[in-house]
C-alpha cells in the first residue's frame, strides 16, 4: 500500500516532547523538505532531512516516499534523496508564463554578443542575491556562479542593487542580519557601509564589485526596476577584473542600456 500525504495536520513529536503541541500539515512539511533540498544544494538522507527540518523521522519518511511516487523527488541508488524531474517541468512552465524572463533572457543573450562576455540576471531571494539566468560568453573565462546560485546580499554588485529601493531603517537592518565574510576576504560587512553604497548604486543605476565574492572576477550590474522604482532584477557583465578597469565605460555603459531596454519594453520607464 503506498503511504499518502493526508491534508490534514501533523502533530510534531518534538514539541509534544518540550510541553507544547504545534501542528504542521503535510503540504507545509513536503514544502520544508524540498526548501532544504533547494537550500543545501545537495542529495541527502531522510534521517538528515527530518534533523534539519525538526521533524518526526517517520512524518519525514512518509512524505519523502509519497513525493518519490509522484517524481517530485527522487532516491539514489545509495538511498539518497533529491529533487525530481517533476520540479523541473513546472519551472519550465513557469518561466514560459514570465513575459519578465522572456524580455530580459533575450536581452541577457543580446548583452553577451555585444560585449563578449559572460552576462547574467540575478533576483533577490530573501537574504540572498540568486542568478536567474545565464549566458556564457565566448572566453574561456569560468564563472563559478551558475544558475540557481545563492550568495549573501553583500558579496555582489547586484546583491547591494537589489535592496537600494528599500527604506533606509529595513535595509540596515536587512544587512545587519544577513551581511557575511566572502571567501576572498574582500566584501565588506559594516551595515551602514552597506547600505549607503546601496542608495548610491541604485542612484547612479550602476554597481562594481571585484574580488569580492571570487578571487579576479569583476561584475558590473544595473538594475531593473518596475514602475514603482523597486529594483526586480538586475542585469550584470561578469569578466576578469583586469578586463573590466581597462575599459569600464564601455561596459558600464552597456549594462546601463540593457537595463534600460528592459524596462522599457515592459512598460515600467515611468518611475
Amino acid at each position: 500500500m503506498n503511504a499518502k500525504i493526508h491534508p490534514i495536520s501533523v502533530i510534531d513529536e518534538d514539541s509534544v516532547k518540550s510541553g507544547k503541541r504545534s501542528r504542521v500539515s503535510g503540504i507545509d512539511r513536503a514544502l520544508q523538505v524540498l526548501d532544504h533540498l533547494y537550500e543545501t544544494g545537495a542529495p541527502c538522507s531522510a534521517y538528515a532531512i527530518a534533523k534539519a527540518i525538526g521533524a518526526p523521522l517517520s512524518t519525514v519518511y512518509v512524505i519523502v516516499d509519497d513525493l518519490v511516487e509522484k517524481n517530485l523527488l527522487t532516491r539514489g541508488a545509495d538511498g539518497l534523496i533529491w529533487l525530481g524531474a517533476r520540479l523541473y517541468h513546472f519551472g519550465l512552465a513557469y518561466a514560459r508564463s514570465l513575459d519578465f524572463m522572456s524580455v530580459a533572457t533575450h536581452e541577457m543573450h543580446d548583452l553577451c554578443r555585444q560585449v563578449g562576455e559572460t552576462v547574467q540576471l540575478c533576483g533577490r531571494d530573501g537574504d540572498h542575491m540568486l542568478v536567474l539566468a545565464m549566458a556564457e560568453g565566448p572566453s574561456h573565462f569560468q564563472v563559478a556562479s551558475r544558475v540557481g546560485t545563492r550568495v549573501p546580499l553583500n558579496w555582489t554588485a547586484s546583491g547591494r542593487l537589489l535592496v537600494g529601493h528599500l527604506p533606509d531603517d529595513e535595509r540596515l537592518e536587512l544587512f545587519r542580519r544577513c551581511a557575511r565574510s566572502s571567501p576572498t576576504g574582500r566584501a565588506d560587512v559594516d551595515p551602514a557601509k552597506l547600505s549607503a553604497a546601496a542608495v548610491d548604486a541604485m542612484k547612479a543605476r550602476l554597481s562594481i564589485q571585484a574580488g569580492e565574492s571570487d578571487y579576479a572576477v569583476a561584475c558590473i550590474a544595473s538594475p531593473i526596476c518596475d514602475r514603482d522604482g523597486r529594483c526586480v532584477a538586475t542585469i550584470s557583465i561578469v569578466l576578469p577584473e583586469q578586463k573590466a578597469f581597462s575599459d569600464e565605460t564601455h561596459y558600464t555603459s552597456h549594462a546601463r542600456a540593457s537595463a534600460d531596454r528592459i524596462e522599457e519594453l515592459m512598460g515600467w520607464r515611468g518611475h
